[in-house]
């Protein structure tokens, strides 16, 4: 009995051509369609919100912002919470340059062991690489709010200090806070801390002065200059608020303020590689320092640390 020829089932190169390519494209499609069925979700692209809402309400919002406060209202101090996150948390936040990491017990066990007289002495006079006060002025934060904000990191790190009282109506911040949990009951202000209080009170007769000076100004002034002047105050008071806390001792190689030789080498960049620096970070400095300023006061911060440089 004879077999039945076998015939290959491509007989011309077209089949051949046509196998091949299926071959290829059978498998890719099934694929494509099995992703495209498991995840029906709406994928939107890099700028497709640029019309939304939220993105034209941010784009065409005025640089200004007019802030109205009742000038009779009773002042409203920050918490220890807030301090610390505005001034504190760039070096106890991450323990540099020796600071006692927040809620690190270890840390923080010798200098809760010394008692919060001596804590609030050392947060306003300052100690080794932290400047008096975190870097900041009385006309920032007052001596009160300062205690508020050592009793949040020393209570988060083991300490049990109560909450510094509040200072009475028209009573001084500073006393207040000298009379605050650990105080030995002495009444009278040491000479370091009277001659404190006098620097901020004559601070803040010199900012009075300047404000009368600047609205004494004749309405006839270039705006070019009033707008230099204005971010010039505005990077100067940054810089006082945040950057201080690192540049003023050049705590983790940062360029020390005013010290030609620390800032000649970053000068050699464009002043837009530096402006990237401060709005992004390098190295240890977190982006803007750790605070929330706009962009452009810190530039203008920046360009007053050049300034002092040159």
């Amino acid at each position: 009995m004879s077999e039945a020829p076998h015939g290959a089932p491509i007989k011309t190169p077209g089949q051949l051509i046509a196998a091949v390519v299926a071959a290829f494209a059978i498998p890719i499609v099934i694929i494509w369609l099995l992703a495209y069925n498991v995840n029906e979700t709406v994928r939107t692209g890099a700028g497709t919100d640029e019309l939304a809402d939220a993105a034209v309400a941010k784009r065409i919002a005025p640089i200004a912002q007019v802030t109205v406060r009742d000038a009779n209202a009773p002042h409203v101090y920050k918490t220890g919470e807030e301090v610390f996150k505005a001034v504190c948390v760039t070096c106890h936040g991450t323990g540099a340059a020796g600071a006692p990491k927040f809620g690190n017990s270890a840390d923080w066990a010798p200098r809760i062991a010394q008692g919060y007289d001596t804590l609030l002495h050392t947060a306003l006079t300052g100690k080794g690489a932290m400047p008096p006060r975190g870097g900041t002025s009385p006309d920032d934060y007052s001596d009160y709010e300062i205690a508020r904000a050592v009793v949040y990191m020393a209570d988060h790190g083991g300490a049990n200090f109560p909450e510094p009282a509040a200072p009475a109506q028209g009573a001084s911040a500073t006393a207040t806070a000298q009379a605050a949990p650990g105080a030995s009951g002495a009444s009278a202000q040491s000479p370091a801390d009277a001659s404190a209080q006098a620097a901020g009170q004559q601070a803040a007769a010199a900012m009075a002065a300047l404000n009368s000076a600047s609205k004494a100004e004749p309405a006839s002034a270039p705006a070019t200059t009033t707008a230099s002047a204005d971010a010039n105050q505005a990077g100067k008071a940054l810089y006082q608020q945040v950057c201080q806390a690192c540049h003023a001792a050049g705590v983790l190689g940062a360029p020390k303020f005013g010290n030609k030789a620390d800032w000649a080498p970053r000068l050699k960049d464009p002043m837009d590689t530096i402006y990237n620096y401060a709005l992004h970070g390098k190295g240890n400095m977190p982006p803007k320092g750790g605070s929330q300023a706009s962009d452009a006061d810190v530039k203008a911060a920046v360009d007053y640390m050049v300034s002092a440089a040159k």
